[in-house]
């Protein structure tokens, strides 16, 4: 099972978020994202999880390698890694008693990618997802019932571009998924004040 900081654990918690980093940082890189929403959601136990595989790059972790990696060869290390972070999320279901109807994944980078994905599952795992400077691995093939997919971009993300968030929004509209898109002037691949106040307002719906 992977590592994680637990942020928040309230005694008797009503939802559960999630936290996946991107690769090549750790549990406790996202782990003040965590605590900056804590306040907002008193009675949600938050736990920042961190990837289980050394990173390629010389620090940090991963769910799949990024080296040399292809728009043809992401989707297969993807699924390859799949069931760990199913697991991973099942894992603190059960430790703590909260069922997928009131569980968040909230990714940055690679971790949104790990979270968008595991919409195309055929057992859903969360009722919202929110992807920040993410993307899916391949495109959508089907809208997750009872899920709400909120993306998160920066305009001038230079290592993801925010045009897979748009082609993204576009390909689950299609679909028929629940699907929100919010854009941020300026930002490259980070989350700032901006992001934060729009990550409080999507948890709320």
């Amino acid at each position: 099972m992977s590592l994680a900081i637990t942020v928040q654990r309230p005694t008797s918690a009503t939802e559960l978020i999630l936290l996946f980093h991107g690769v090549g940082s750790s549990a406790a890189d996202l782990a003040p994202l965590g605590e900056a929403l804590a306040p907002h959601r008193p009675q949600a136990c938050i736990v920042s999880v961190q990837a289980p595989d050394a990173s390629d790059f010389g620090s940090g972790w991963q769910w799949f390698s990024v080296q040399g990696v292809t728009e043809a060869g992401r989707p297969a290390r993807v699924a390859a890694t799949m069931q760990r972070f199913v697991d991973t999320v099942q894992h603190w279901q059960r430790e703590t008693g909260i069922g997928t109807a009131t569980t968040t994944l909230l990714g940055f980078s690679q971790g949104s990618i790990m979270a968008l994905e595991s919409t195309q599952q055929p057992i859903a795992l969360a009722s919202r997802i929110v992807a920040i400077a993410g993307r899916f691995a391949q495109p959508p093939r089907l809208a997750p019932a009872g899920t709400r997919i909120h993306l998160l971009h920066g305009d001038a993300d230079a290592v993801m571009p925010v045009r897979l968030s748009v082609d993204g929004q576009a390909q689950l509209q299609a679909l028929g998924a629940e699907v929100t898109l919010d854009r941020f002037p300026g930002l490259g691949h980070g989350v700032d004040a901006r992001v934060l106040a729009k990550v409080l307002d999507r948890l709320k719906d």
